[in-house]
């Protein structure tokens, strides 16, 4: 593309874009039990009855995302081991800042509320706990009634550590256990890198240094230590040697961990690592039981929280929790709940297999919405301007539309951290590195996962990625290594038109991946390009409504529009 042309394009569309502002949520668990699950869980049953008396109970959660109602469980569940004679400390793994409109709303504030009313005592920061900048969640936890930990993030200005790496908790019998908290260096790119420009994080061997520090800091003081790790299991983790498991083998002195990032359902890691993780969403509230005489681990296990009442002779809920997150999600829902448009078709939001493995219809969906935003409100044809396309990080969509009725609530818990869609401008060498650092591990889930519009490509998961340097953005590591070759990626066409690696291209993506977010740090070295102001889920809710007349048929969105071929 000539100059001329992109000064122009530049031109007419700054000239016509706005911006505002939503946010919300997703379903609460249901209680729906059948006779097999009674059954399967009269181990479950047999340990909530037993004595605890002269022990001490951790209870935890992890990847919370907003789903508040689940602190009334966790609470309730308090309730019921104290009711047994045990001494209990609550604890969570971070991402309890973004999720749904309920935390949303107040940029992550309603979280630390819940956390107050449900009486946490220790936690450690997700990568999401920094969706709203380091500056809001620091003056988020100003208000929290509990212990705030991170061992691993640093500020810039003199090097100094933004929170406290440990902490010793001493229970009423004497008991003495000592908690770290460990944060995700891959916060640094799967957060808006310009919100947390202020800090850094401990990269490589240095995470395990910095995780080794505060081990050997508690350890001769507590009788057990305690890990809360915010570093998961994921495949993509692997590569970076970010993984819980990978840090447990580097790092010694640690009793037990508390795991989250990956929201992986275990009791033990693959290898019986001394790790449990609940899942997501309060899909489960963790148990970790202790002998305050032995002073050693007794038993660890999961509560789920779909507990129908027959299931056990106690109520799960402390009533004085539920109110609190009632309060906040009726306020919430008079504002989201106001239907919009109606759907045909199940809009696939699922993350693996979905829309970190593969072409979705809801991919397909938010990506034709952005183009159609900025084309439209530019006053250009699309048939006029053919080397235009879509990029969407399969990451930053987090829920499913279902048939029916659909509400501001349901597009904002899709596109839930406030994203803006933004304009880049790369040559198609640029776009090639991009499709081929976004996909490096697929089949394996990767949250970088291109969802396109305007673009035919290939994906062959049978031939290696070619790692080459590790990405940098502003001086600091990332956590992905770009490729030193492309192999597995080929773009057939653009448009319709044959791919020129040596054309300009104009990708519409958000203002996260514009930025180097993610695997797209290629975008962020391009040089060229501005943000619109629309937010993602405007975008979207304003294309469903005017482009497809308030209905997402079955003719239009039923099925992935073939977009990308994946061999394997």
């Amino acid at each position: 593309m000539r100059l001329r042309k992109l000064f122009a394009l530049i031109l007419a569309l700054m000239m016509a874009l706005t911006a505002t502002a939503a946010l919300a949520e997703a379903p609460a668990a249901d209680a729906d039990w059948t006779a097999s699950d009674y059954a399967a869980h009269a181990d479950l049953r047999e340990a909530l009855d037993k004595d605890y008396t002269g022990k001490t109970v951790i209870l935890h959660s992890n990847d919370v995302h907003g789903q508040i109602d689940g602190y009334a469980y966790i609470a309730g569940l308090r309730d019921l081991f104290v009711s047994r004679g045990a001494q209990v400390i609550l604890a969570d793994a971070g991402d309890f800042s973004q999720g749904t409109t309920y935390v949303i709303s107040t940029k992550g504030k309603a979280a630390i509320d819940m956390m107050n009313a449900a009486a946490y005592d220790v936690v450690t920061l997700g990568n999401h706990e920094f969706d709203f900048g380091y500056e809001q969640i620091m003056e988020n936890l100003k208000d929290a009634k509990f212990t705030t930990l991170c061992c691993n993030v640093y500020k810039d200005e003199d090097g100094s550590p933004i929170l406290p790496a440990s902490t010793v908790i001493t229970t009423e019998s004497g008991l003495k256990i000592g908690f770290i908290g460990v944060e995700t260096p891959e916060t640094a790119t799967k957060v808006n890198p310009g919100l947390i420009s202020e800090i850094s994080f401990a990269t490589f061997d240095k995470l395990y240094e910095s995780t080794q520090a505060a081990v050997d800091t508690v350890r001769s003081e507590a009788d057990l230590v305690i890990a809360l790790f915010h570093l998961g299991v994921d495949a993509e983790s692997k590569g970076n040697g970010y993984r819980s498991t990978d840090t447990l083998k580097k790092v010694t002195g640690i009793d037990f961990v508390i795991d989250g990032h990956s929201h992986t359902v275990m009791t033990a890691g693959q290898e019986g690592e001394a790790i449990q993780s609940t899942g997501t969403k309060f899909a489960n509230i963790g148990v970790i039981v202790i002998d305050n005489e032995s002073k050693g681990i007794e038993s660890n296990f999961l509560v789920p929280t779909k507990l129908g009442s027959e299931l056990y002779s106690f109520k799960l809920i402390n009533e004085d929790v539920a109110a609190k997150a009632k309060e906040i999600m009726d306020k919430v829902d008079a504002e989201y709940n106001a239907v919009f448009a109606k759907s045909e078709v199940v809009l696939n939001g699922e993350k693996a297999p979905g829309n970190r493995t593969e072409e979705t219809n809801l991919g397909d969906l938010i990506t034709d919405a952005i183009v159609w935003s900025v084309v439209k409100e530019g006053g250009i044809e699309q048939d006029e301007l053919l080397d235009v396309v879509g990029i969407q990080n399969g990451g930053g969509i987090r829920a499913t539309i279902g048939i029916g009725d659909v509400s501001k609530k349901d597009v904002t818990t899709v596109l839930p951290f406030g994203n803006t869609v933004a304009v880049v401008f790369v040559s198609g060498e640029e776009l090639l590195e991009a499709l081929e650092a976004s996909t490096f591990c697929n089949p394996d889930p990767v949250g970088g996962y291109p969802q396109t519009s305007g673009i035919e490509w290939t994906l062959d998961t049978t031939k290696p990625y070619d790692q080459g340097e590790v990405y940098m953005l502003e001086g600091k590591d990332t956590s992905y290594y770009g490729p030193a070759s492309i192999k597995r990626v080929t773009i057939n066409s653009i448009n319709g038109k044959p791919f020129d690696p040596e054309e300009t291209y104009v990708v519409i993506t958000n203002n996260f991946c514009a930025v180097g977010g993610d695997t797209y740090n290629v975008f962020a070295n391009s040089g060229l390009g501005f943000d619109t102001g629309i937010t993602l889920d405007e975008a979207v809710m304003a294309y469903i409504s005017e482009a497809l007349n308030g209905v997402i048929t079955e003719e239009a969105y039923g099925q992935p529009k073939g977009r990308v071929t994946v061999i394997q």
